[in-house]
């Protein structure tokens, strides 16, 4: 993660409670075969066995998984690795196997330390393509597969599959690559060589099979109150979004680089390099997704208030706070991330009082004239970002969240003095994150009243029937579209 980075991560508060197994979602092309019962031999079925229970009992700090002294989240023991031609593939993989064990692939980019720069680059973009177009490679693969392969191997089938129908890798490069691998990849897996070799050059032709296939379909705990809150049609164009990607966003505190957005943001495509622009080293900008900017714009912060930027790291906001004049407290319950706050505002030449504490157990000297609170949520609105998501959370977490969120309203109120701004925000598309929690904001505080933004100086379609603001991944389609986010406004009594 770029310590300039205040988009969306998936964070550890947002872990479901059980980790869902990875299926592949069906398409109007075919399904992948389910594996027959007897594909695992008794060996890999106790080790499997015993790999489901260590699982479930990760509790963990904050939700995280145990692991081994000096293994950081997400990487897993690993046979000896090779470099060599095909290292950003073989990367890839490795970070595809640490999906289907349930880290995200910001927590797997421990396993490539052993890559060049470029090779790692290339090996998290060509996971997250690979992720990203998944729902393509299955209806392209299923009728070509007489059962399902190893998942190691569905991996590789998968990430080929992606580089020559949606990349324009050469296909002979891509099947000799897959082919190589395979055979370097163990008995088992060198076995399939031949599989692999026969499938990926048939699917070398299937261009049109992935041409028509639908974008990955959102989890069914997601898309059934997305198609509930909107309809058919909004989903579609979410999921569609979602495949396409996300740009490279822009604050700026200076001259800075890109296309100015109709918001005061500038973009940038997508893999732009972000420390080889110009104005990085003299921080006249940092790296914000154009969404995750507007709470803190829509909080209208002057010069001189008070404010408390509740759940601050990496620090974007606390930024933008600190830039409008406002003495900022930034409160965050992780002492690592709150040091990369610190980092942040040392290079842009900015500051804030950082505290290291837990939000709801933080209070001010003094009543404050504002607070912002980007809450813990469950991240859906950045699957863009993270196409992972959706094969490694199981809308379990959504109750909880919703109670701790509904806590941070209530703490954050009983900061302020009498009429004092509170702009409650989440990067979540789920309704009962957002829209659900104003109405039941509204029920818990006579007096509470919404504050809702001018229609002048704000994108009509944003603003909701009860006065916030609501992205989408769909919005914007023309400009590259950004994250969901529910935003509101409300004035304490």
């Amino acid at each position: 993660m770029d310590k300039q980075d205040d988009q969306p991560k998936p964070g550890p508060e947002a872990r479901p409670v059980r980790k869902q197994k990875p299926v592949p979602a069906e398409t109007p092309q075919g399904t992948l075969p389910p594996p027959p019962p007897e594909y695992l031999d008794a060996e890999e079925r106790t080790k499997a066995s015993s790999e489901a229970k260590v699982a479930r009992k990760r509790p963990g700090k904050e939700g995280r998984r145990p692991g081994k002294r000096g293994q950081s989240v997400g990487e897993t023991a690993r046979p000896e690795r090779t470099a060599g031609p095909h290292a950003a593939r073989s990367g890839a993989l490795r970070l595809l196997t640490a999906v289907r064990e349930g880290a995200t692939l910001s927590e797997a980019e421990g396993n490539l330390r052993d890559l060049s720069p470029p090779e790692r680059a290339r090996a998290c973009r060509l996971a997250a393509a690979t992720l990203r177009h998944r729902s393509r490679a299955e209806a392209v693969l299923a009728p070509l597969l007489a059962r399902r392969p190893r998942p190691e191997t569905l991996d590789l089938l998968q990430l080929a599959v992606t580089e020559m129908l949606g990349e324009s890798e050469a296909p002979h490069g891509a099947v000799n690559a897959a082919v190589a691998l395979a055979r370097a990849g163990g008995p088992k897996a060198k076995a399939a060589a031949g599989m692999v070799n026969a499938v990926l050059r048939r699917a070398a032709e299937a261009q049109a099979a992935w041409d028509a296939a639908p974008p990955p379909r959102l989890p069914d705990w997601l898309r059934s109150p997305v198609v509930a809150r909107w309809d058919e049609a909004t989903a579609l164009a979410i999921e569609t979004a979602h495949e396409r990607g996300a740009p490279l966003d822009l604050t700026p505190h200076g001259p800075a680089p890109g296309e100015v957005l109709p918001t005061g943001s500038h973009r940038l495509p997508a893999g732009t390099q972000v420390t080889a622009l110009p104005g990085y080293a003299d921080g006249q900008w940092w790296v914000q997704d154009a969404a995750a900017a507007l709470p803190a714009r829509l909080l209208a912060p002057q010069a001189g208030e008070l404010i408390a930027d509740l759940c601050a790291a990496p620090g974007g906001k606390t930024m933008q706070l600190s830039a409008a004049g406002a003495r900022v407290t930034a409160i965050d319950l992780s002492p690592q991330r709150l040091a990369m706050v610190a980092e942040n505002l040392t290079r842009v030449g900015l500051s804030a009082d950082l505290v290291a504490a837990d939000a709801l157990d933080w209070h001010p000297e003094t009543p404050l004239d504002a607070v912002l609170l980007d809450a813990p949520c469950s991240a859906t609105g950045t699957i863009r970002r993270h196409p992972e998501l959706p094969l490694i959370r199981d809308g379990a977490m959504i109750p909880d969240l919703v109670r701790l969120q509904a806590r941070l309203i209530d703490h954050a109120l009983s900061l302020l003095k009498p009429g004092g701004r509170l702009v409650y925000a989440v990067c979540s598309l789920h309704p009962a994150e957002g829209e659900a929690q104003l109405d039941a904001a509204l029920t818990r505080h006579p007096g509470l009243r919404v504050d809702a933004p001018d229609p002048a100086q704000w994108d009509p379609d944003w603003i909701t029937e009860g006065g916030a603001i609501r992205t989408r991944p769909d919005h914007w389609p023309d400009l590259g579209g950004l994250d969901g986010f529910f935003i509101v406004r409300l004035i304490a009594p």
